[in-house]
């Protein structure tokens, strides 16, 4: 795959991930207790020898750009690399990114140069396991102009996604985003078509869009230029060409997650926890999802009970309580902590004994959850400092609620304990 460039969408400010997309962007949210969202398409192409990939970053890019520039280094005797395009004026262009197409308009120059036949657009903000070398076998045997990644959804699924409608050879006839009502309708499909049996078809009769797309290196030149009033690729720029150009879809008939709401997130990263067979799984020797080395010493448990988590490197866990939850790297867990069905994004740094001095000294909590707290059904973002006897589990079942000053959200009826919170000792949320 020498001849594919792959371009990572991952400028989005992702609203509805808030407050976990406040200091960062939305491909940088952690993931599993050590990875990060960008970490998956990045992987994935990697797996998939496509080495030569562009990063487009725009909104609270600080952390997301250090983390790529950090872990992704290919050797300097080859011509492998993976790129970070920030916004940048020209005189052609004076504006923020508006979109998706936009996003990549703004960088045809350095596109240009590339010495290759088919770029391969991705998103940075899905959890997913792809061959990429797949959809380019099929974009290049069905002589398409553009190639679309797309997935079987059901009935109930179909509204959320920008929908698909294709003839018996694959390709595509009608593109509308998020129909609903009759229009909805009117986007049902024969998905035997793709290659799903009878009973499957059945179940899912609608193809949605999985922001997957492979074009011809002139094609998508020729189009950015000429369409320069369209800045999204699914809603707008593709949907114009559909019956001018040869438009194919690609079946992707696994699992795949947008994670789009804190729900999702909250959801996706407790999926990993599924027994036996979680519907994805980062256990995989062939497909190994890649991420920043931290070299952290191996977990520090005395005397606890952990049931059906993940603990990621470099955590202290003492006498402590743990079900269904995710801890992430250099959590410090004290004496009879209880943590069920939660996500915690853990620490960046580890205190030393002097800083957690100097904390008491000065009336500050260490960055640890305290002794004898609960937490239940919760999400804990980096650094945050939990006191003593501290309980988060949302008793009155609120679905909303934006106490900012007071270091949460709850969203979903999910709690979401913000980055660098500080929650006082015998709180109770």
């Amino acid at each position: 795959m020498h001849d594919v460039t792959a371009i990572i969408l991952a400028g989005g400010r992702g609203t509805r991930l808030y407050p976990l997309t406040k200091s960062r962007a939305k491909p940088a949210v952690p993931l599993a207790g050590k990875y990060r969202l960008i970490d998956i398409p990045l992987s994935n192409c990697i797996n998939s020898d496509i080495d030569r990939i562009f990063v487009l970053t725009q909104f609270n890019s600080v952390s997301l750009n250090r983390h790529i520039s950090r872990t992704y280094r290919f050797s300097m005797f080859t011509d492998s690399f993976v790129d970070v395009l920030v916004p940048q004026q020209t005189n052609e262009n004076t504006d923020w990114f508006q979109g998706t197409s936009d996003a990549v308009r703004h960088h045809l120059s350095a596109f240009q140069a590339e010495p290759t036949e088919d770029y391969l657009i991705l998103s940075g903000d899905h959890l997913y396991r792809m061959d990429y070398s797949l959809l380019i076998q099929h974009h290049r045997q069905s002589v398409a102009d553009i190639t679309l990644g797309v997935i079987p959804v059901t009935e109930n699924q179909a509204s959320r996604f920008g929908l698909l409608k294709i003839d018996s050879t694959g390709r595509v006839i009608d593109f509308r985003e998020k129909p609903q009502g009759e229009s909805l309708q009117e986007m049902k499909v024969d998905t035997t078509n793709l290659g799903l049996s009878p009973e499957e078809a059945a179940l899912y009769p609608y193809i949605a869009s999985m922001g997957i797309y492979s074009f011809k290196r002139d094609l998508l030149f020729e189009l950015l230029e000429s369409s320069s009033q369209y800045h999204d690729f699914g809603k707008q720029l593709i949907p114009s060409v559909i019956h001018d150009v040869q438009v194919q879809t690609h079946l992707f008939n696994n699992y795949w997650e947008d994670i789009g709401t804190i729900a999702s997130f909250y959801q996706a990263n407790l999926n990993l926890l599924t027994r036996p067979t979680p519907p994805f799984s980062f256990y995989d020797s062939r497909n190994p999802i890649f991420s920043r080395p931290r070299f952290l010493p191996p977990s520090e448990i005395d005397d606890s009970q952990i049931k059906s988590s993940l603990i990621a490197d470099g955590c202290s866990i003492k006498k402590a309580s743990i079900s269904h939850s995710v801890i992430g790297i250099r959590s410090q867990i004290a004496n009879n902590v209880v943590i069920e069905e939660s996500i915690l994004a853990g620490s960046d740094i580890y205190q030393s004994e002097k800083e957690r001095q100097n904390d008491e000294a000065n009336n500050s909590l260490p960055i640890e959850i305290g002794e004898n707290s609960q937490i239940r059904r919760a999400i804990l973002d980096k650094n945050v400092r939990i006191g003593k006897n501290v309980k988060i589990f949302n008793q009155q079942n609120i679905q909303e609620a934006y106490c900012e000053e007071e270091g949460y959200c709850i969203k979903n009826g999910i709690v979401v304990v913000m980055k660098d919170a500080v929650i006082e000792d015998n709180r109770i949320i």
